[in-house]
């Protein structure tokens, strides 16, 4: 259970735990959160839909911006240090949320939590994954990428319960911003704890330059469209259970189950890999998840949310994780330059599924139509990467 780090033994578990903890913290709280408080700010702010969606696309915007910035060579070394920042960054971002009562100021804040977040998902994944990959170990890239599941679950939980103590009416939302910074500076004394000093690395100071070929194309643009398709969900699925009337339980619920189901997704997929391959798991994630997606507005508004947060946190974090992996394996010279660069690409497609969601559902009165959109753009990510699944090593 032991890889190398500068000549010293580094447990594995406590490398995929604080991997776990960090992304549950980033992730989970510091971009996914805002899925189920937003209700409570669409009522008490109030904001309107397209308000909720521009928002949430400025969020996007700064993960954009932090994945692109990651892709240099500014952090070798400071990988560490880099991550456990840019905690801190999230929990003082994620209190600030509380303080103010602005469109464009949700909007800044949300941009830099976005930078943030970007930054630790790149920098603390460089860490726990080349740990894991040193000592071959599946299971530490399993239980770092199903922290953000677990972020999902908790917050979840934190919302419903704090619900029974804040009403929209009296600023309940602020409270849950205010207990996810709480939560992310508790992960920040775990991860500071338990994370490894720094990368395993292969040798060479300064990645090369990506060396692009069509699987690496075809599979860049799929992970772009990819973060359009799931992004209206992930944002809007609490919204969608509320103005359908579905109440007050299914509306945790359904973010709950997403979340649980996210927590061991990796775990689930990860015989199907043996049968499918790494290329076969995600195109049939995608489908998967392009089902779900369709089952939150068509089926009966009693079970749609549950069904489609369960589909839906089932394949999201799968898609991620095995997406990367097979960008690792296509270039394995500039492991940390894919992963930022295919990271900005999901970025940009991520920031334009809110607007437009945001914008459609402003005009028709519900998020039908950007639903059966992103579920067509899900589908049409799995058609991009077919011609060259034999091609992934």
């Amino acid at each position: 259970m032991l890889a190398p780090n500068d000549d010293r033994p580094v447990n594995l578990i406590t490398t995929a735990l604080a991997g776990a903890v960090a992304m549950a913290a980033a992730m989970g709280f510091g971009r996914f959160s805002f899925t189920p408080i937003l209700p409570g700010m669409m009522v008490s702010v109030p904001l309107s839909a397209a308000d909720a969606g521009f928002i949430a696309s400025a969020n996007f915007v700064g993960y954009l911006v932090g994945a692109v910035l990651a892709a240099y060579g500014w952090a070798a070394g400071r990988e560490r240090l880099v991550a456990l920042l840019s905690l801190l960054a999230t929990a003082i971002l994620l209190a600030a949320m509380a303080v103010v009562n602005s469109v464009m100021l949700f909007a800044v804040i949300r941009f830099l939590a976005g930078v943030a977040s970007a930054f630790t998902l790149v920098f603390a994944s460089a860490i726990v994954l080349s740990h894991g990959a040193a000592a071959g170990n599946d299971h530490v890239q399993a239980a770092h990428f199903g922290g953000p599941g677990a972020g999902i679950a908790i917050s979840s939980v934190m919302v419903f319960a704090l619900g029974y103590v804040f009403d929209d009416a009296a600023g309940g939302w602020r409270a849950d911003w205010i207990g996810g910074a709480l939560f992310c500076l508790v992960s920040l004394v775990i991860a500071s704890a338990l994370l490894p000093k720094a990368p395993v690395r292969n040798g060479q100071a300064k990645e090369p330059p990506l060396v692009w070929n069509r699987p690496m194309v075809l599979l860049t643009l799929s992970y772009g469209f990819f973060g359009f398709g799931y992004v209206i969900t992930a944002t809007f699925l609490v919204a969608i259970a509320r103005m359908s009337a579905s109440g007050p339980i299914v509306e945790f619920l359904c973010w709950f189950i997403a979340g649980l189901t996210a927590t061991v997704a990796l775990f689930i997929w990860k015989p199907f890999v043996r049968v499918l391959g790494l290329g076969g798991v995600y195109v049939a994630a995608l489908i998967i998840e392009a089902i779900g997606v369709l089952a939150t507005v068509e089926l009966p508004h009693s079970v749609a949310p549950l069904i489609g947060g369960a589909l839906f946190g089932a394949t999201f974090l799968a898609i991620t994780a095995y997406g990367l992996q097979i960008g690792r394996r296509l270039s394995p010279e500039s492991p940390r330059r894919i992963l930022a660069l295919m990271t900005a690409a999901f970025g940009v497609g991520q920031i334009i599924g809110p607007v437009v969601a945001g914008w459609i559902a402003q005009v028709t009165g519900d998020f039908v139509l950007p639903t059966i959109i992103a579920a067509i753009v899900l589908i049409f990510c799995a058609v991009l990467v077919m011609p060259v699944m034999k091609k992934i090593p």
